[in-house]
Order: structure tokens, then sequence, then C-alpha cells
């Protein structure tokens, strides 16, 4: 990309968040990757090292224990990993009063470390587990204390039922709490900012796909060709740690 193109499409990307009335921004796994998290799908993702089948709801259910010590071994997140500059830049545009809310995939709550306030994650996330019997949520922590102490699956201290990490397995449906306040925040966005995803897992990605049936522009930073980048008034190839802030700078001075 020459310098000259890419100066034109953050300028441009700037003017419309700057205009923004009611912009969201909707963001995958690309965000995370540039904190040491790994994706799943990639060349070096999860799913190279770990069965994802191993990760199907019925599977659990009926390997929990093995579950459980692969969910520790492998979907674990470092203490030392940090939020990067793509998190702190879409935490800004919440600051300056641009960006309303950020609808994740990701579950590493690094978008909360980072300062955005208004978080809707459509995956779940990695503080708490989950009775899969009565719905009780203890801290995540506290659950694996449960399994390295046994080493078996934790069971819910209020019923006994079996405690399962609160994120999203294959064959469950997301949440639909959050699902439905996604889809309210897409019908009220006039500007989606899609940052690293490459927007083929539904329904979380029908997000984007609402916002512009009900009118509002698509702005898409990804690494990699999307499956909506036909749709975006701009695509911009590249980091989101590298280009997010860019963005910003500009933005700033158009307030």
């Amino acid at each position: 990309m020459t310098n000259n193109l890419l100066e034109k499409q953050l300028k441009r990307a700037a003017e419309i968040l700057a205009r923004s009335k009611y912009a969201i921004v909707f963001t995958g796994a690309g965000v995370s990757t540039e904190s040491g998290i790994p994706d799943f799908r990639g060349p070096q993702g999860l799913w190279k090292r770990v069965d994802p089948e191993k990760f199907t709801i019925s599977y659990f259910i009926s390997n929990p224990d093995e579950v459980w010590e692969l969910f520790v071994n492998y979907l674990m997140i470092s203490s030392d990993v940090k939020p990067n500059p793509a998190h702190k830049a879409i935490a800004e545009l919440e600051a300056l009063g641009i960006v309303k809310s950020v609808i994740t995939q990701n579950v590493d709550g690094l978008h909360q470390r980072a300062g955005s306030r208004k978080v809707i994650e459509l995956h779940g996330n990695l503080r708490y587990a989950v009775c899969i019997n009565c719905g009780n949520r203890i801290s995540l922590e506290e659950a694996i204390k449960l399994f390295e102490k046994k080493n078996s699956a934790p069971r819910c201290p209020k019923c006994g039922g079996l405690l399962k990490p609160d994120v999203v397995f294959f064959g469950e449906p997301l949440p639909q709490g959050a699902l439905k306040a996604a889809f309210e925040e897409a019908r009220k966005a006039d500007v989606v900012l899609v940052v690293g995803s490459s927007l083929v897992v539904t329904p979380a990605a029908y997000v984007p796909m609402i916002a512009k049936e009900n009118g509002a522009k698509l702005i898409i930073v990804n690494l990699e060709e999307t499956a909506m980048d036909h749709l975006a008034d701009v695509v911009i190839r590249g980091r989101a740690g590298e280009i997010l802030p860019k963005i910003v700078e500009r933005v700033k001075t158009l307030l």
C-alpha cells in the first residue's frame, strides 16, 4: 500500500468518525493477537494445537475433566498480557465521545483494561465459571483452584453441578442478552468500525451487517480480506495497533 493511499484512507476514516453521532466498534481476534494472544484459525492458531471438537458443549459434558485440563493449559491468558495500542485507541475514541460501545468476539477483557466502559462480550469472558445446572457464577480463578486441588472438573459450591468456563463453546448459543444488546447498538449506529475480524463467524458478524442495512457507514481495519470488504466505505489493510492510533490522531484535529 502506498503512503498516499494510506493517508487518504486514514483521512477518510477520521472524517467519518469525527462527523458521526453514534459510532460503535466491532472487534475480533486480530485486535488481541498484537498483545501476544494467539488467534484460533490462523497459521499459529489454537486449533492447530488443540482439536476444536474438544470444545463442543457435548464433548465437554461427556469429558469435563479432559476439557478443563485443555482449557487451563491452552486457553488461559498470562497475567502479563496487556492491552496494546489498538485497545487504547478504541478507549480514547470512547473518551472523546465518538464511540458509544464496543462489541467484541474476544473473551480476554483487554478492552475493559484499556479503559473502554461499555463493552458487549458476544462470546463470554475469562472472568467467570458458570454452573450448567443452576447458572451460579464464581470467579474463574476460584474454579481453577478447585480444578487444581482435585485434578478434576470443578463443581458448583451452591448445587454441586458441573462448572464450565463462561465462554461460548461450539454448539452453544451466544448469550441472548449480549446478542440482543449488540443488535440494538447496530440499529442505532451511524458508523461501525470493524477491527481485527474476518467477519465470517455468525451470528456475531451480523452486527456490522445490521448497521450497514440501517444506513451506517462501515470502516474495516484488518490485516486480511474480510467477508464484507465490498460493502465498506473504507478498508484499511494493516495492523490494528499501528492504524488505529493514526486514525485517532486525525480525528482529534477535526473535533
